[in-house]
Order: structure tokens, then C-alpha cells, then sequence
């Protein structure tokens, strides 16, 4: 058996690399989901001076979140060099000066589990669909709680254990490699961020079913979002004939109404970086300490 779920990080950047001319066409999901997010900020009292939007893509929650907060400033973080070409707003030759002027977002080619910003330098910091790429959660939300000022907030989304439970089925009794990628519980989720400081975490999930006419069309639009297998025990080469075969008929006996379900099981969550505690110096302490 080969199922070794590490996330190969290389592989992540590359596959986003190749992916970004055709994100915008295809990321309809990862695009209701933002929208989502962000109406969940009606509900939060929080105005933040610089943003940190963590697996920026191509821009899409970035422009979105500057609306909401237009005297933000937006500092975008993406593992691909080429989702922030694609993200950039078009500079005409001769105005760099108004381009410049009007700016308000950096982009920043970086990877979320060693984040590249200083210490509490941001009052929010967004997270949709970008965790499931990550191989050690707890150090990823440690670096969260370090660059967020206090009282600042985290806010994301990311990708619950039943997300394409129908592909994951499909390939069961086909072979001994792993096809889809490993996804966290959210309450295992909420436990980390206690763990690493966080206040208040508030959690929640929903599921969403994507529709397919054939299994082809699931892996082609996974490939054109970049969100196909990286882990390393993926298959290295090609799948044989008979093994495809033998998935797409595990995966045909799923259909319904005529269509393929793929489902994502979409996990919501926020938390607060709060106050540092102050401890209580009762007059006993105090005596014992020397201090009176």
C-alpha cells in the first residue's frame, strides 16, 4: 500500500503554475465559496488596516475584500508566480504613476506554512480553499497567530474529510496508491487553533455537489483549477487502461438523475487573536517573591 497523503509542495506550485490562464474559467466553486465567506463578515465588527489574503489565486477575494474595506491596504500571498500575473490589473505603458498611486495590494510568492511577513503586521487574515495544502496545520496557524496584531481575526475555509468521497471510492479495490488528497476534520481543525492561541474559534460546514456528465469532465475541471492529486503516494505514471476502466465503472454506479456527483464537504471557521493574559499578583505572591 502506498498511502503516504504528505503534500508535495513542488508539485502544489507547479500544478498551480500550469493552472492559472484557466482558473477564472473554471473555479466556480472556490468563487461561491469566497462569496460565502465574505457575507459572513456582515455579522463581524471588524475593520482591518492591511489584509493578508493567504492562497491569493488570481485575485478574485482580494478585489472583493478591498471593496469591503477600501482604505485596506492588501498584501496577497500565493505559492504561484503565475496566479499573481494573472491577479495584476493591467498597467497602461504611460500612467505607472497612477498605477502606483492607486495600488493598495503587494503580491507576495510565498507558502503559507512559512509565512514571509513580520510579526503582528495584520488585522485579518483570509484563507478560502488554500489549507488543505498544507502538511502541518498546527505550524501554519502558529504562523497565522504570529503575523496577526492583537485582536485581529482569522477567517477561512478549507476542505472537510468527505470532499470527493465518489472519487476516493471509485479507486478503492483499483490499486495500492493514494488518488485523493487527505482533508482534516473541522473539530480536529477548532482543537489546533485553541492549541495555538486562538480565541472564540467558531466552526461550521456544508456540504456542495458539483454535477458531471462523465468522470473525464471531474478530472479535467480538478486539473484546470490545479486540484488534482499531489501527495506523495500518487501514482507516478500513467493509470493502465483496465484500472481507469475499472474506476469509471465504480464511479457510473454513483450516478443519479443522469448526472456524476462530486461533493465537497466545505468547512468554515473564524477565531480572534486575543489580549495576552495578564497574570493576577495577589499580595501572598507578592510576599513570597520579595516584593513586599
Amino acid at each position: 500500500m502506498n498511502y503516504d497523503h504528505t503534500i508535495d509542495k513542488r508539485q502544489v506550485r507547479s500544478s498551480f503554475e500550469r493552472a492559472a490562464a484557466s482558473y477564472d474559467r473554471t473555479a466556480v466553486l472556490q468563487r461561491e465559496v469566497c462569496d460565502r465567506m465574505l457575507s459572513r463578515l456582515d455579522y463581524i465588527k471588524h475593520t482591518p488596516d492591511v489584509i493578508v489574503d493567504v492562497g491569493s489565486g488570481t485575485g478574485y477575494g482580494s478585489r472583493k475584500l478591498l471593496m469591503r474595506y477600501p482604505a485596506a491596504r492588501i498584501l496577497a500571498i500565493d505559492i504561484a508566480a503565475a496566479m499573481h500575473s494573472q491577479a495584476r490589473p493591467p498597467v497602461s505603458w504611460w500612467k505607472p504613476w497612477l498605477a502606483v498611486r492607486g495600488n493598495q495590494t503587494s503580491y507576495v510568492c510565498g507558502d503559507m506554512e512559512q509565512m514571509p511577513l513580520k510579526d503582528s503586521c495584520a488585522g485579518l487574515v483570509w484563507s478560502n480553499l488554500t489549507l488543505q495544502w498544507c502538511n502541518d496545520l498546527k505550524h501554519t496557524f502558529a504562523g497565522i497567530h504570529r503575523i496577526l496584531q492583537t485582536s485581529g481575526l482569522f477567517m477561512f475555509s478549507t476542505f472537510g474529510p468527505d470532499t470527493l468521497k465518489e472519487l476516493r471510492h471509485a479507486f478503492r479495490d483499483v490499486d495500492s496508491y493514494s488518488h485523493v488528497n487527505r482533508f482534516i476534520d473541522m473539530h480536529d481543525i477548532g482543537d489546533m487553533l485553541v492549541h495555538n492561541g486562538f480565541a472564540t474559534p467558531v466552526m461550521d460546514m456544508e456540504y456542495v455537489t458539483l454535477t458531471y456528465e462523465d468522470v473525464t469532465s471531474v478530472m479535467r475541471d480538478l486539473k484546470a483549477i490545479g486540484a488534482h492529486n499531489v501527495t506523495q503516494g500518487r501514482r507516478r505514471g500513467l493509470t493502465g487502461k483496465a484500472a481507469w476502466q475499472k474506476a469509471v465503472n465504480h464511479y457510473e454506479m454513483l450516478r443519479m438523475e443522469g448526472k456524476l456527483p462530486a461533493t465537497f464537504e466545505v468547512v468554515y471557521g473564524h477565531a480572534w487573536k486575543p489580549q495576552p493574559r495578564t497574570p493576577i499578583v495577589t499580595p501572598e505572591l507578592r510576599r513570597q517573591l520579595g516584593l513586599i
